[in-house]
């Protein structure tokens, strides 16, 4: 009897040093699946939740608009929508044609079926703020987009293929199609100093910037105006910018004219949202499609509006003649009219030494 306790002591001891060796060599394997599951969920951009929905925003922190704000809202969408018919109408934009103006372009559309949501993405243009909601939407994690060292534009395109013509109608049956209209020359003055001043050593604006330099800066119109930065002065930018117009080449996408890049003549939408109000609007657009649980109305690459705003634009507009500023209005002229600015502000702000054109804009 003792000799088969003593056994069963020896089997269960055997037992447990089998087991605790077995414990010692699957715990490291556990813990490198578990790294390498984690990181393989980075690199996708997805956690668990999102392969079937998208976290909820918790009640507590989601905005909401009056009853009344809405009716407001609703009457400003309708006005801006009735401007921009009329206006299309008036200038012939509405008229299908072979140049870039009148050729419908869908390039740069976020097609998001699953939510019913359809964005023309103007650069420039609080951008920044809805790519990175509708990488939310397409089920990348916000401390993923945040951490992330890669393009947020790039990530959308990986979720939201480019549509041609007829799959963009299609999908606009039943979603709500938006654009984010900003003043053109304000737009103009955020992408010169984001991608001309302040761009990335040997990225591509940088090396167009040294360009602009060596083919600008001696011309005689352009000397005084000019000093001795590395990037073009923004008279510079803007004569250069203005030749590119003349010769009919490509411009880039932070620096086109919205109304030729999104054709909201040839393309419907639903809703024209505002830089200058995109507080409220973003809400209401937000509530309109159902997402307040879903995506915030956060704003990224604040510090834009009020009198810093008003400040940049005398300090770099002042640079300009008023000649200057009307041959860059004649090519913005339709952002102005379709959606509502005003040149006249800017007119203010020239110097006062060229006054050719002046009596056609009344001014």
């Amino acid at each position: 009897m003792k000799l088969n306790k003593h056994t069963a002591n020896c089997r269960i001891r055997r037992y447990l040093l089998i087991f605790t060796a077995l414990s010692l060599l699957l715990l490291p394997l556990s813990l490198i699946y578990l790294v390498w599951n984690e990181q393989l969920q980075k690199i996708n951009g997805f956690e668990d939740i999102n392969q079937t929905h998208l976290p909820l925003i918790p009640d507590y922190a989601v905005q909401t608009l009056k009853p009344l704000e809405m009716q407001q809202l609703a009457l400003r969408m309708e006005s801006r929508l009735d401007r921009l018919k009329e206006k299309c109408t008036e200038h012939g934009l509405d008229v299908l044609g072979h140049d870039s103006w009148h050729t419908p372009n869908t390039w740069e559309f976020l097609v998001n079926k699953k939510y019913h949501i359809i964005w023309c993405n103007v650069f420039k243009a609080a951008s920044s703020s809805w790519m990175f909601n509708f990488n939310i939407l397409a089920g990348y994690t916000p401390n993923y987009l945040l951490h992330t060292k890669k393009i947020l534009l790039n990530l959308a395109r990986e979720r939201y293929p480019r549509v041609t013509l007829d799959e963009l109608r299609e999908a606009q049956n039943d979603s709500i199609t938006f654009i984010i209209a900003r003043n053109p020359f304000e737009r103009l003055l955020s992408a010169y100093r984001d991608k001309i001043v302040f761009a990335l050593p040997y990225s591509f604006h940088d090396k167009l910037g040294r360009t602009i330099v060596r083919g600008y800066r001696k011309k005689p119109a352009l000397i005084a105006r000019a000093g001795n930065t590395k990037y073009p002065s923004f008279p510079e930018f803007v004569h250069w910018l203005l030749d590119q117009v003349k010769r009919g080449s490509f411009i880039d996408m932070h620096f086109v004219s919205a109304t030729s890049f999104c054709t909201p003549c040839l393309i419907h939408f639903d809703m024209i949202l505002k830089f200058e109000s995109l507080a409220e609007d973003q809400l209401y657009l937000i509530e309109k499609t159902g997402l307040k649980r879903v995506i915030a109305p956060v704003w990224r690459n604040m510090g834009k509006g009020g009198r810093k705003t008003h400040e940049l634009q005398h300090q770099f507009y002042s640079q300009l003649t008023r000649q200057e500023m009307l041959q860059l209005y004649d090519y913005y002229q339709y952002d102005f009219e379709l959606f509502g600015y005003d040149i006249k502000e800017y007119l203010q702000f020239a110097r006062a030494d060229d006054t050719v054109g002046l009596a056609a804009m009344g001014v």
